[in-house]
């Protein structure tokens, strides 16, 4: 589990209730509850989304936000260490050894990547295959991610449409003073819950889901990478050398420390 993304939201819930709480106590909770503002922003926004749209999309969207929970992806290191394992496998009792490998791999990807090596399947072609699948996926993940970063842009402005109604609706009836403020209050309230939607949830699922796209397709390139080498005949060391070029310095510490504590 993604601990950041549950700490970040927590941590942003507590600090607009501290900022409430501090300013006008407990009791200031009300001033900042209202049943048409939440109806027009939140309302709006997802009204505007959905426009912006198709509706699967909207729900794989939603769907999507269980993702920046959920830590699945595998660390660079260990998809290299896996590679490397079946470049020693094929090096030593050849390519067809690795179907038998194949079967413990849970990584789909990887697993269809190393069948078609098995089956003598050209280079090129297995190249093509692996990264019209990996183009695939980036089109997929986009289409999510630009959902979320359209709600982030349309619950402000449904925020301020909000806003502006609230002032209409006051400048109607000035003539009672004592109405303007509180009236006021109201209609401010709207441009509040628009800017929550962005700032507190809209953008940070974006940016969120947007790194983890990022980090799935360096696994999938090292893959094709890997994948490739091996059924050139590459040799081991040279081809975990070319993939570490995919990591930064401290990953590549890290995983030069895990193969010595491998040879020992």
């Amino acid at each position: 589990m993604d601990i950041a993304t549950l700490l970040g939201l927590v941590i942003g819930v507590a600090m607009v209730v501290f900022g409430i709480i501090s300013s006008g106590g407990t009791g200031a909770f009300k001033y900042f509850i209202d049943p048409a503002s939440i109806l027009i922003t939140i309302g709006g926004s997802i009204g505007a989304t959905l426009t912006s749209n198709k509706l699967q999309d909207f729900i794989n969207a939603l769907k999507a936000i269980s993702l920046t929970i959920k830590d699945e992806n595998k660390d660079p290191g260990e998809v290299i260490h896996t590679i490397i394992d079946l470049s020693n496998i094929a090096r030593k009792e050849g390519l067809l050894a690795l179907e038998e490998a194949a079967n413990g791999i849970e990584d789909q990807f990887l697993k269809k990547g190393v069948m078609l090596v098995v089956d003598g399947t050209d280079p090129d072609l297995v190249r093509g295959i692996l990264e019209t699948d990996l183009m695939c996926l980036e089109e997929r993940h986009k289409t999510v991610i630009a959902v979320w970063e359209k709600w982030a842009e349309m619950g402000p402005a449904w925020g301020m449409i909000g806003t502006l109604i609230g002032l209409i609706n006051m400048l109607q009836n000035m003539s009672d003073p004592n109405s303007i403020g509180p009236s006021m209050s109201v209609a401010l309230v709207t441009t509040l819950y628009g800017s929550l939607i962005a700032n507190w949830l809209a953008s940070p699922t974006a940016a969120k889901l947007s790194k983890n796209h990022a980090r799935e397709i360096t696994l999938r390139t090292i893959t094709i990478e890997g994948l490739l080498s091996i059924q050139a005949g590459e040799n081991p060391r040279v081809i975990e050398e070319k993939l570490k070029s995919f990591l930064s310095p401290n990953s590549r510490e890290n995983l030069n420390a895990d193969n010595a504590g491998g040879e020992e």
